[in-house]
C-alpha cells in the first residue's frame, strides 16, 4: 500500500460487528478488529492518534482526529471515550504511601472509590499545573482538572503524598 493511500481522507472507521471497531483503507484494504489510542501527550485529546490492526502492529498515525473524513469521526470520539474512561475526583478522602505504593481513597462524579497507584513518579501526570492525572495499577484513570478547586483538606491530603 503506498503512503498516499494511507491518508486520512481514505480511512474509513465503522462497527461491524457492533461492539468492534473496523478499519478500511480506500477500496483495497480492510482490517477487522482495531485499536485506537491516544499517542502522547495526553494533555493534547484528539491529537496524535494510532489504529493498530489485532495483532498490535501499527498500521497509521493521524496527526489530529479533525483529519479523519467526518462520517468517522464520532465513531473515533466514542472509542477514545470508551479507552480512555476517566472519573473526575471531588475530594481526597484518604491518601497513604507505603514502599513506593500509594493507596488512595477518593469521592468521584462516579462516587466513592479505592485505587492503588504503585509509582508516583511514573503513574502521577501533570497535564499543566493544577491538572493532574492518576492511573492505578489496573489502567483506571482518575482525573483532578484544577486541585486548587478541590476543597483545603484534600488539598492538603494531595500535597503530603506529591
Amino acid at each position: 500500500m503506498s503512503p498516499a493511500e494511507l491518508t486520512p481522507k481514505n480511512l474509513r472507521l465503522f462497527h461491524e460487528p457492533p461492539g468492534t471497531l473496523r478499519l478500511t483503507i480506500g477500496e483495497e484494504r480492510s482490517y477487522p478488529g482495531v485499536k485506537l489510542f491516544q499517542a502522547w501527550p495526553l494533555s493534547q485529546p484528539g491529537r496524535y492518534l494510532v489504529l493498530q490492526d489485532a495483532k498490535g502492529e501499527e498500521i497509521v498515525m493521524i496527526d489530529r482526529l479533525e483529519d479523519l473524513p467526518e462520517e468517522s469521526r464520532p465513531v473515533a470520539e466514542e472509542e477514545l471515550r470508551r479507552r480512555y474512561l476517566t472519573a473526575t475526583v471531588e475530594a481526597v478522602i484518604q491518601v497513604r504511601s507505603e514502599f513506593g505504593i500509594t493507596y488512595w481513597r477518593v469521592l468521584t462524579d462516579r462516587g466513592e472509590r479505592d485505587f492503588v497507584v504503585q509509582s508516583l513518579s511514573e503513574s502521577a501526570i501533570w497535564l499543566s499545573d493544577r491538572h493532574l492525572l492518576l492511573i492505578d495499577v489496573d489502567g483506571n484513570r482518575f482525573e483532578i482538572p484544577d486541585r486548587t478547586a478541590l476543597d483545603t483538606a484534600s488539598q492538603a491530603r494531595l500535597e503530603a503524598v506529591l
